[in-house]
């Protein structure tokens, strides 16, 4: 049966749904979507992407909602294509033009080269105006449209690659610019839009974003994912919007401890267990295969032991 506006799907089950972004949707836009194929209100995504872009979008469904909030710190991965001559309000391609120098005989592969590698490591990012990023309580991009001057701090972020993979002139209203296709492998909060602006400021000809597609976000790639279309075909197949269960999420997000029953029933009380012995965030896998919660190690009255930071399966 096909989707109809106002009609209630089946209730999908807790999980998460690895979404390829068409252009032209917000990830808003996709979340309402996916409201409608869930049948249920509670859905929400990790790590917005832009409406021009593309790419691996993570929505949360029911009691998987929770799980956002460690996949948005994940690493993203990103192929884009940066304009070199041309410079816009939003570093983007959607922007009005603020500087058209072109591209001289001043911009050799050399220099190209030299100026990513600088723009490669750990570094102080000034991100991008227009962006969710809040100031004095109001997102900058509603401030920037509004006409406000918008000064943003710079923060660290980490590229960890910054490779260049084709290099091709082009032509933007009869003046000569460069397009430069690129994959980015960055930290979360990096702005690959700024990146593209400071390569052009590096070089002394303005830059901006032209095409944006997201790859990966942590262990969830384009492999995995699928379009909107393709989960409203699977759900009118199947009657339920099929998603990835909790478990199988948390397996390629966290290292994995597999639990004892007594473990597991403790855990669902809220109550601390044995330390795991590993650093950072755990995901505790009870012995029916569930996600029964996430886990940190910590010390208590001079013991060291894992305390649940998130308990998906309560007692």
């Amino acid at each position: 049966m096909a989707e109809q506006r106002g009609e209630r799907r089946p209730t999908a089950a807790d999980g998460l749904l690895v979404v390829d972004k068409p252009s032209g949707w917000t990830s808003h836009d996709v979340v309402a979507r996916c409201r409608r194929l869930a049948g249920t209100r509670k859905v929400g995504h990790a790590g917005t992407l832009d409406p021009m872009a593309t790419g691996v979008l993570v929505v949360g469904v029911g009691r998987a909602t929770r799980l956002l909030t460690y996949v948005v710190g994940a690493d993203k991965a990103y192929d884009a294509t940066i304009r070199l001559g041309v410079s816009t309000t939003t570093d983007d391609a959607e922007g009005e033009v603020v500087t058209a120098a072109g591209v001289g005989a001043g911009v050799d592969a050399a220099a190209l080269h030299r100026e990513v590698a600088v723009l490669t490591g750990d570094l102080l990012q000034v991100p991008t105006t227009v962006s969710a990023i809040k100031v004095d309580g109001k997102r900058a991009y509603a401030r920037a449209r509004a006409g406000e001057e918008v000064e943003l701090a710079a923060r660290p972020v980490t590229v960890s690659t910054f490779d260049v993979l084709d290099v091709r002139e082009a032509s933007a209203d009869g003046l000569p610019v460069l397009d430069v296709d690129v994959h980015v492998v960055v930290s979360s909060g990096t702005y690959v839009r700024a990146l593209a602006r400071d390569l052009g400021a590096a070089l002394g000809v303005g830059g901006h974003l032209t095409a944006l597609r997201r790859t990966r976000v942590g262990g969830f790639d384009l492999a995995g994912a699928r379009t909107l279309d393709e989960l409203a075909a699977q759900a009118d197949a199947d009657g339920t919007l099929a998603t990835l269960p909790p478990a199988d999420a948390a397996r390629v997000t966290f290292p994995v401890r597999e639990l004892t029953e007594p473990e597991a029933r403790a855990l669902g009380y809220g109550q601390w267990v044995p330390a795991s012995g590993t650093a950072g965030t755990v995901a505790g896998i009870g012995p029916d295969g569930t996600l029964v919660a996430l886990l940190e190690d910590a010390t208590r009255r001079g013991e060291h032991l894992a305390r649940p930071v998130l308990v998906l399966a309560p007692a």
